[in-house]
């Protein structure tokens, strides 16, 4: 059976990922889960760094000017790290972002736009991303995102991108 994929509706164009699921169960249940029953929708990009990474998926950000952009997670609490399988943070793979703790990720993912190998999980004494899906449709709406100039500090859009909608298939 084929992996589920998400199509993100953005105000700057859509793009598609394929979330593992068989490879990754218990991170991509919970962003299957929360995009099913809408918890992503008309939230924006709140950390966009060009030749890095664009990184979504804060509450607050809802709010695209809101100081606490960045700062929040989903309504059921964070979920365990799942360092299972070697999957490494390549150009326009999905990973979870945390806090830098164990067991801290939740809502918040990034889509890496060039090779972060340094944030491997299996990388000895780095910070641990899993990576839980990939980009297989749109890869330049991504990258449209990620040259959007930004303010600084806080690397926000000047002109804050939307993720309107999120459409599962196949879960």
């Amino acid at each position: 059976m084929a992996n589920p994929t998400a199509t993100f509706d953005t105000t700057l164009g859509k793009f598609k990922a394929e979330i593992f699921l068989d490879k990754m169960p218990i991170t991509a249940k919970n962003f299957l889960d929360l995009a099913k029953g809408g918890f992503y929708n008309g939230l924006h990009f709140h950390r966009v760094i060009k030749d890095f990474m664009i990184q979504f998926g804060c509450p607050y950000s809802k709010d695209p000017n809101s100081s606490q952009a960045g700062t929040g997670g989903p309504p059921h609490g964070n979920i365990q790290d799942e360092l299972t399988v070697k999957l490494s943070n390549e150009p326009g793979t999905l990973a979870m972002a945390n806090t830098g703790r164990p067991n801290s990720g939740g809502s918040q993912f990034f889509i890496n736009t060039v090779h972060n190998s340094y944030l491997d999980w299996f990388t000895p004494g780095q910070s641990k991303h899993p990576v839980f899906g990939k980009i297989i449709d749109g890869l330049d709406v991504v990258k449209t995102i990620e040259t959007t100039p930004t303010s600084k500090p806080g690397d926000r859009p000047v002109t804050p991108v939307c993720v309107k909608q999120i459409i599962v298939e196949g879960y």
